[in-house]
């Protein structure tokens, strides 16, 4: 029998997971292993604080329902979720317009919009114009794209947080024309604080971290034979625009709604923004994130 103490123990539970028939899953539980070891010796973890670690994801997951996902804002607010992205971005075969967080407040049944539709229902605020080409690497248009949005009131707030859950709100599944365009109406977003009712804003706190997001709005972008895109446009002049809370924000996606007379509509403040989807090379999605109902398991 080998003596187990805080040098073998590492070795001893690679052995025992060794015969794991999975090489993917193999190769990732052993590094985590290794690297969830060394952290404990790096830092000397004492008993209280493993077991305020442990209460701690308890309480996150206990957070967790089918219209909230704190797992995904503690991994926004980590830095993991942007971190994803970026190595996901760096696999594709082509430049493509750049990544953005997915966020908690994704859901995938958003209404189908005619193009120049509002996507908004009950919301009040600035009324601007979003509008654009969807296009492949060579800048040629892609029809019938599916351009999905999603964005917070001019308060801050999203329709998960503040209706009916089974009520939407300032979200829309739009396709684009013959020629790639797609235009639509929304309302100019507002900044805000991330959820801080919970145990990730209790870590935010601790921190002393701000909690805030830049105003954005949120996209998803796809089309057969192209890798989808996750993104988000960012209003500059937002207070918070270089201190993103969880880490989304980079000079592309940046931009400002503005009179445009090559707007579908001239008369309220516009954006303009071009997306374009790299080949697809694979299978693998982009989506560092889920409708939350997606991963909370339902009981009967």
């Amino acid at each position: 029998m080998k003596a187990i103490n805080e040098f073998t123990i590492t070795d001893a539970v690679l052995e025992q997971m060794s015969t794991t028939a999975n090489p993917r899953l193999k190769e990732i539980m052993a590094v985590l292993v290794k690297h969830l070891h060394d952290f404990a010796r790096e830092v000397d973890l004492t008993p209280e604080e493993w077991l305020d670690a442990i209460k701690f994801l308890t309480a996150v997951g206990q957070a967790c329902t089918p219209f909230r996902q704190e797992f995904i804002l503690l991994s926004d607010t980590l830095g993991l979720s942007s971190l994803v992205n970026a190595m996901h971005d760096r696999r594709a075969v082509e430049d493509g317009t750049k990544s953005s967080l997915l966020g908690p407040f994704y859901r995938q049944d958003a209404p189908d919009m005619e193009l120049g539709q509002s996507i908004t229902t009950k919301s009040k605020g600035t009324e601007i114009c979003l509008y654009g080409r969807v296009v492949n690497s060579h800048g040629q248009g892609i029809p019938n794209a599916i351009v999905q949005i999603w964005q917070p009131d001019d308060e801050g707030w999203y329709d998960l947080q503040k209706n009916d859950p089974k009520e939407m709100d300032l979200r829309g599944k739009f396709r684009t024309d013959t020629q790639g365009n797609y235009y639509l109406r929304a309302i100019a977003p507002k900044g805000y604080m991330i959820p801080m009712d919970g145990p990730v804003g209790d870590m935010i706190r601790a921190q002393g971290r701000h909690g805030y997001r830049p105003a954005h709005i949120h996209f998803l972008v796809g089309a057969p034979g192209h890798r989808e895109c996750v993104t988000a446009i960012y209003l500059a002049g937002d207070d918070h625009i270089d201190s993103d809370t969880v880490f989304g924000v980079t000079e592309s996606l940046v931009t400002e709604p503005k009179l445009d007379p090559a707007s579908p509509f001239p008369r309220i403040p516009s954006i303009r923004f071009d997306f374009t989807l790299a080949a697809e090379r694979d299978a693998m999605s982009g989506r560092v994130g889920a409708d939350p109902s997606q991963i909370v398991k339902k009981t009967a």
